[in-house]
């Protein structure tokens, strides 16, 4: 697919804000359910529809993103990181048209997971584009522009769908599902103006293209800034490098990329079995059993969404000062204790056979304090999440993989979130009928589990170069728990270019390659000696 020329805008910035309304649109698709599933408009149309049924409409979203996360990495090497979401978009304008004019349960299934295709392809390539695009300095924050559009789809679609509950028949969920169309159209009008990511041009021997590119959006086009010759020569050293890896699936498991899989797969899975989308989900469920109804019910549920766009916000300020790491291990931790309670809570509640309201996904009342506290804690795991795995398990993913990887494996990634989002959406409705509160502490538990295994296997990637990543995961690499933020080789080299005056073309001739040499022996020493400790 090749876009018309259109003058392009290099801000990242306005890049990030173009791109990820990706984000947006899986947003929209989530909570296009949250604020409709207890109208009676939808119960009537749809009669009703509990365990598995509501489970499979649920679930279908993430369905469709298993196939558009597995589909999304080859699209992506084939056609460009820029190019393949605009490829994603297609499948939404077809999917949203199948929602809003659905007959049925079956068809709104169909729907959803042909919008789940666009979620599953914008979701894995929207962060490999922004990764690759920024400086070091920038990715979090510019990766985490992705989970605020998620946030701020969420919370959009939930008010109009909230609002449209007040239209009667039908056109109340038609009119809700059929406002999707827009932000989609606003992308689409979006792109073309937006530059290819330059790592992606240099992996496709476009070098030129590369080059300008990069200068442009890290110099304002001064092709020989220390800045654009560091990061060129890291670039074009790594690549070198790579491309004597083995071809096909081998490179995933090739000297130490197998930690990289499995770091990319599991930190996504973890993120969807840390239970906050069930608060995403079906969170009015959960106020119900707490006691709330009706339009109080639906308010105090739009406030866990606001809540998690400003706790997100205030990591957008923070997020390349501190740690992945402590991040991701605390806030595991700290979610697993919110399940906890509400779990404990939930349990001391009445059970009300066929449910309350002669709702069969609302199996429990509480009353009171408890059912106060439960609130609370809901708030406070949604805060806490958005404050630590939300953002943190996209940026990590997006920053692990190589060049010769990235798009392919941030699919990978990407299909742990949807194979497990997908399991979760199915389960939840019957298991809330069948275990009741024990669905939390399930999830409690694998929160737990979750933070072993970030403190032992997950190296720290904060302010390193996307090339020199690699080299944490190597077989010689220190242990996960010795790594830091910081210290990236890339200052090294800017330093070295801005002293000795080196351009870009030095880097093509191989005048920078004693540069690199000294930096990769430092490095190999200080890694002895972290082992040595």
């Amino acid at each position: 697919m090749k876009l018309p020329t259109f003058p392009k805008v290099y801000n990242t910035y306005f890049v990030a804000f173009v791109a990820t309304v990706g984000g947006m649109l899986f947003g929209f698709d989530i909570s296009s359910m949250s604020a409709i599933i207890l109208s009676d408009q939808y119960n009537d149309f749809f009669n009703t529809p509990s365990g598995i049924t509501q489970g499979a409409i649920g679930s279908s979203l993430a369905a469709g993103s298993v196939l558009g996360s597995l589909i999304g990495g080859p699209v992506s090497n084939r056609i460009g990181r820029r190019n393949s979401i605009m490829f994603a978009a297609l499948w939404w304008l077809v999917g949203t048209a199948v929602q809003t004019g659905t007959t049925g349960v079956g068809s709104l299934i169909a729907g959803r997971i042909l919008n789940g295709v666009t979620v599953g392809i914008t979701s894995s390539q929207v962060p490999v584009y922004l990764a690759e695009i920024a400086r070091k300095e920038k990715r979090g924050s510019l990766v985490i522009i992705q989970q605020l559009a998620i946030e701020w789809g969420i919370l959009i679609m939930y008010f109009i769908g909230y609002g449209c509950t007040f239209i009667p028949g039908p056109a109340s969920f038609r009119t809700a599902w059929g406002i999707q169309f827009v932000p989609c159209v606003l992308m689409v009008i979006g792109l073309p103006f937006l530059p290819e990511s330059p790592r992606w041009l240099a992996k496709v021997d476009r070098v030129e293209e590369a080059i300008d590119i990069l200068s442009r959006v890290h110099a304002n086009g001064n092709r020989n800034d220390p800045e654009v010759v560091a990061e060129w020569e890291d670039i074009t050293q790594t690549l070198a490098l790579e491309r004597q890896a083995p071809a096909s699936w081998r490179k995933f498991v090739y000297n130490g990329m197998w930690k990289r899989t499995i770091a990319g797969f599991t930190v996504q899975m973890w993120q969807q079995n840390s239970g906050a989308n069930v608060m995403t989900y079906y969170v009015v469920y959960i106020f119900s059993m707490a006691g709330l109804s009706g339009n109080i019910n639906l308010i105090a549920s739009g406030v866990q969404y606001a809540l998690f766009i400003i706790f997100t916000t205030v990591m957008f300020f923070y997020i390349d000062r501190t740690g992945r790491r402590p991040l991701l291990i605390y806030g595991a931790l700290a979610m697993g204790a919110c399940h906890f309670v509400v779990g404990g809570l939930l349990s001391a509640g009445e059970n009300v056979p066929g449910g309350v309201g002669g709702n069969p996904n609302i199996p429990i009342r509480l009353t009171g304090p408890k059912a106060n506290t439960v609130i609370a804690f809901c708030y406070l795991l949604i805060i806490v999440y958005a404050l630590t795995l939300a953002p943190v398990a996209w940026i990590y993913a997006a920053e692990i993989w190589s060049l010769e990887t990235r798009a392919v494996g941030m699919s990978i990634a990407a299909l742990g979130n949807w194979l497990f989002n997908f399991a979760l959406g199915l389960y939840i409705p019957p298991g809330f009928q069948n275990i009741k509160y024990g669905m939390f502490i399930v999830f409690g538990a694998m929160c737990v589990l979750a933070a072993i295994q970030f403190y032992f296997t997950y190296p720290e990637t904060c302010n390193k170069s996307l090339e020199e990543i690699e080299e944490m995961f190597s077989p010689t690499g220190p242990h996960a728990w010795h790594t830091k933020p910081g210290g990236s080789r890339l200052d090294v080299l800017r330093e070295q270019a801005r002293e000795k005056q080196y351009t870009v073309d030095d880097v093509a001739t191989g005048r920078t390659g004693s540069i690199a040499a000294s930096i990769n022996a430092k490095n190999a020493t200080a890694t002895e000696n972290v082992e040595k400790v």
